[in-house]
């Protein structure tokens, strides 16, 4: 992709994600008010997404980072996930929210719920700022969902394009 010559099509807003994720963090204090929350960030494009959230909890939330691969620098899932940092915390009896910025095939999201159920905690729950549900290639629905997204490659606010454009404050796609 040529993105020097493309042209973006803004999809959310900063001002729309800031409201978004008010109302998730509204949602998740409701949910986890007076539990033990720990909020699982999946590097590197969930980092964004996850500090804006978790100031938005008004709960004691302990957070936490693990860091998976999947994609490389393409713009498709390769399938195979790889735990590159893994969370060194004893998670029994703890309620653990695990944060990822794009629930795209769901593949890698199924790994790290699965991975992190075999840790003991008392409950595991998923909140990604995207959805994509048309490109699933397993059952996962996502707890708590910011933008449910057509099927289109997205950049922005934690979502890269090789190594670049997570700190764009909004979501984007690039267009003809």
């Amino acid at each position: 992709m040529d993105i020097e010559n493309k042209r973006k099509e803004v999809l959310f807003s900063r001002e729309d994600i800031k409201k978004r994720v008010e109302e998730l963090g509204k949602q998740i204090t409701a949910e986890y008010k007076g539990k033990k929350l720990v909020a699982v960030s999946l590097l590197k494009g969930s980092f964004v997404f996850a500090a804006d959230l978790v100031r938005e909890i008004d709960a004691l939330v302990k957070i936490e980072f693990m860091a998976t691969s999947s994609y490389g620098h393409g713009e498709q899932s390769s399938g195979n996930v790889n735990i590159l940092y893994d969370l060194n915390t004893n998670l029994e009896g703890y309620d653990v929210l695990v944060v990822d910025d794009i629930a795209d095939t769901g593949i890698t999201m199924e790994f790290v719920l699965k991975h992190l159920k075999s840790k003991n905690p008392a409950s595991i729950k998923c909140c990604v700022l995207l959805d994509k549900p048309s490109r699933r290639k397993t059952q996962l629905e996502a707890d708590y969902v910011g933008f449910t997204i057509p099927d289109k490659f997205i950049v922005g606010y934690g979502l890269n394009y090789g190594d670049y454009y997570r700190n764009v404050p909004y979501v984007f796609a690039f267009v003809d």
